[in-house]
């Protein structure tokens, strides 16, 4: 087996045999990023000589008589450049934090070292991980390795890029408006975001149920692994859930499950071959003993327009203390932000909760029924590279939609926050970019989605396919 492409949760099982070293793992990988990186530019910085000292410490750590290894123990692990990481430059794609230093790491970032994790390298995001797209001024664009024309998509693009090309078994994702499932889907691995709550987040961010943290990896099992170590209660974040809730090592199937399917979400245009694969993953669900019944979601264009109102409310947060000279260093995206959702507002903040409140209530009687909702990921296999978020054209059958929010079938499910969200891949679209399946969850069922998503991963087997730069 190529070690690059192993698993987290196979790697781990030969450390601990001892037919496998944590350190060959690592070097292994850093050949493997110095290879396909530079057609992609995936990684802001990487670590090789740390990553290789630490590998030598878990090593040890396996062989030593008695010892008992943390549940990440030796495997390395590429943390988004959006995320604090104490003492390592994070930019968030930035020009004002091209040398910024955090104090303090996120919560779950924490975990992940605590529990083993060896820090190899930092992903690409646009900036400020405001955008779907994977592009910024200070690092610029990020490509999708099964087509470079194509974009990964955002914001964690660069962690789908890498995971895609073997550079990492496990990645650390956010989703607000759909960052981690629309990348997993651009490059065709997985990616979950947990109900808001499950991981902790620092404030201001976790009074907003919109935004989640989650895993992006190349298995079910080893996004469930990574999960386990970084979701339950913490003391710094006052909205986080109170129980722990672990995903079981051992996921029992789903024959005779009803499941729900929307092709549409109610709305949204939808890529032939996006379609095609959609309803080819239908049929496996069938095979797999489970009733499938397709709904009708009464979620029209007023969805977008109330998504607008809010992330409008919260794109503000930090520049009011801005000076016109820092504002002159953001991406034209961001300086142009007002514009951007202005013409797009056409709800009020009241009108834009209710409308959420009434989503919810067409959701909930198909929930009573079915275990899941699948839809499509996205509604294309990916956009143009170079996408600008405000200014770019992107058409769907013909229909032009909206450049950073039309063609993502995620940020519905994030204005309903307390879902749990799983992409897994689907097949392949005719320009060679795969395309994702979206399994939703009731609120806070996390392990049905990984049920479901287990037995869909079984039926159709992807780790074969990888992409030739």
């Amino acid at each position: 087996m190529d070690l690059c492409y192993m698993t987290a949760s196979e790697a781990r099982r030969r450390f601990a045999e001892g037919s496998l070293s944590p350190v060959e793992l690592v070097s292994a990988l850093i050949e493997r990023i110095e290879a396909v990186n530079p057609p992609v530019n995936a990684l802001t910085y990487s670590f090789p000589e740390r990553a290789l000292t630490q590998a030598k410490k878990a090593e040890a750590r396996y062989r030593a008589r008695g010892a008992k290894a943390r549940p990440l123990e030796g495997l390395p692990v590429m943390i988004k450049d959006g995320h604090d990481v104490k003492g390592e430059i994070t930019t968030y794609g930035s020009r004002l934090y091209a040398d910024h230093r955090p104090e303090t790491s996120y919560y779950h970032i924490e975990r992940l070292f605590r529990a083993g994790a060896i820090l190899l390298g930092r992903t690409t995001t646009p900036e400020f991980g405001a955008a779907t797209i994977c592009h910024s001024d200070l690092w610029g664009v990020t490509r999708n390795p099964w087509n470079l024309e194509k974009s990964p998509a955002g914001s964690g693009g660069g962690a789908g890029a890498a995971l895609a090309l073997g550079m990492t078994p496990l990645c650390d994702g956010a989703d607000y408006g759909g960052s981690i499932r629309n990348p997993a889907s651009a490059s065709g691995v997985v990616g979950f975001r947990s109900p808001s709550g499950r991981i902790p987040k620092r404030p201001p961010w976790n009074f907003n149920n919109w935004s989640a943290f989650g895993p992006m990896t190349r298995s079910v099992a080893d996004a469930a692994l990574m999960e386990n170590v970084m979701a339950g209660p913490h003391l710094g974040d006052i909205m986080s859930l109170p129980t722990r809730k672990l995903i079981p090592k051992v996921l029992e199937g789903i024959s005779g499950w009803r499941i729900a399917c929307s092709p549409d979400l109610g709305h949204f245009p939808i890529d032939p071959d996006v379609a095609a694969n959609t309803k080819r993953a239908l049929e496996a669900f069938r095979e797999l003993g489970c009733e499938v019944e397709e709904v009708a979601l009464p979620w029209g264009e007023e969805v977008l327009s109330a998504a607008m109102v809010h992330y409008r409310t919260f794109k503000d947060l930090g520049a009011e203390d801005m000076t016109d000279q820092q504002k002159a260093l953001l991406c034209d995206f961001l300086r142009r932000g007002d514009e951007y959702f202005q013409g797009r507002n056409k709800v009020s903040l009241a009108r834009s909760t209710e409308l959420r409140g009434e989503m919810y209530q067409a959701l909930e009687p198909i929930f009573r029924r079915c275990r899941v909702l699948l839809c499509p990921t996205l509604a294309l296999p990916a956009p143009p590279a170079e996408l600008h978020p405000i200014d770019g054209d992107v058409r769907i059958n013909g229909v032009k939609v909206d450049p950073t929010l039309g063609w993502t079938l995620c940020y519905p499910i994030n204005m309903l926050g307390q879902l749990p969200a799983i992409s897994v891949p689907s097949g392949f679209a005719s320009n060679g970019v795969p395309t994702g399946l979206q399994i939703v969850g009731r609120p806070y069922d996390d392990v049905s989605v990984f049920r479901a998503a287990a037995a869909f991963e079984g039926a159709r087997p992807w780790d074969g396919h990888r992409p030739e730069l």
